[in-house]
């Protein structure tokens, strides 16, 4: 079957983008997109010769979202490409009226658009003036409208949590079946651990990141690499600059690094710690524990589906002091056995494996395609 997926971008690669990459690979798919950033892609182990551009949009906000919703709102792959595809698969959420022009389809839903909904109040909170404060308002009364109206042209929607399953009803008053993304868990390796911690995350202000930092300046003996990937936009590089600013001297922050560097440092980290707001899932947890690290993880959102007790520590109410309790109930556990946590972590990783996930992804593509033409 011929299937081509639709993503809003694919020049910051986080945890949405290495799905779609894996599932363009696992079902040798075609990517239509914006921008590319086709070295990153390649170091990550990827192919780039089947993913396309519908052409470049600004890097700041609103006019970046803007600029992807208009080229997928009027995309018809077959006219504009001149390319037929029996399948197709909506992966990004600006990319989602691409389901107007575009059957048959799915949306394989990361989240409804999370600045405006889940998150409004708190991106609201970030704006300092108050005439953009009303102009944000402006902007998210129409958004809403809009994103509603043409929620209802998708056929069907597969949410990649339960938590997400429950923001498609709250916002969109649309139903969704649940496949969790993909880990690819036998790349993962297990090594001793060189005495720092691991943190992997977009350098956005709402995954919190300044806890972190809060909390390994109170501890002077320990260490903490951030794998931080953000966008060249304004409201990444405030965050950026504030973070540094305030970053301690045991704490080190890399813009980016390769698989194979990515999978080296979660080998040998004591363990990983994320503080993400209400995340979406969280593959850098799974991949965590795939490689049989404890992890330590804000009590919410999707962490709560995939971590217990046996493979780390989830934190009510984070803090960074909370951190910092978290951090030496792991290390008195590891130097009482440093493999402690290993079994517990890969057993609990492989329920997310690829294998998994495509089987049930193909399953629904292929029921959804036989429906669609017997209706």
């Amino acid at each position: 079957m011929k299937t081509a997926i639709f993503h809003n971008a694919m020049d910051n690669i986080g945890g949405a983008e290495l799905v779609d990459l894996i599932l363009a690979k696992e079902l040798n798919a075609d990517i239509y997109t914006t921008n590319i950033d086709k070295e990153k892609i390649r170091k990550m182990g990827f192919k780039t010769d089947k993913i396309y551009s519908l052409g470049k949009v600004p890097i700041n906000a609103p006019f970046r979202q803007e600029a992807i919703y208009w080229r997928f709102r009027f995309l018809n792959v077959e006219k504009r490409f001149r390319k037929k595809y029996d399948f197709y698969i909506i992966a990004g959420d600006w990319a989602m009226p691409a389901a107007i022009n575009n059957k048959p389809h799915l949306w394989y839903v990361y989240s409804p658009t999370r600045e405006i909904w889940d998150l409004y109040e708190y991106t609201r909170n970030k704006i300092e003036h108050q005439i953009s404060k009303h102009i944000f308002d402006i902007w998210i009364f129409l958004r809403r409208k809009l994103n509603h109206k043409e929620a209802k042209k998708v056929t069907n929607l597969i949410a990649i949590s339960d938590n997400v399953k429950n923001r498609i009803k709250k916002y969109l008053n649309r139903k969704s079946t649940i496949i969790y993304p993909p880990t690819q868990t036998d790349i993962y390796k297990n090594k001793p651990s060189k005495n720092y911690w691991l943190s992997v995350n977009r350098l956005i202000d709402h995954k919190r990141i300044e806890l972190q930092l809060r909390a390994f300046k109170n501890l002077p003996n320990e260490k903490l690499i951030i794998i931080g990937s953000y966008e060249s936009s304004k409201h990444f590089e405030r965050y950026v600059k504030y973070i540094k600013r305030i970053k301690p001297k045991n704490v080190e922050i890399r813009s980016w690094v390769s698989q194979n560097e990515l999978i080296n440092l979660y080998s040998e980290c004591k363990g990983f710690i994320t503080t993400s707001l209400n995340e979406d899932y969280g593959m850098t947890v799974v991949e965590a524990m795939a490689s049989g690290k404890p992890v330590i993880a804000p009590n919410e959102g999707g962490y709560k589906e995939t971590i217990t007790n046996k493979t780390g520590i989830l934190i009510d109410d984070i803090t960074s002091i909370k951190i910092i309790e978290a951090i030496n109930k792991i290390n008195n556990k590891l130097m009482d056995n440093s493999k402690a946590y290993i079994k517990d972590c890969q057993e609990q990783a492989r329920k997310f494996d690829t294998k998994i996930f495509v089987k049930k992804i193909k399953e629904k593509i292929n029921k959804h395609y036989e429906n669609s033409n017997t209706s």
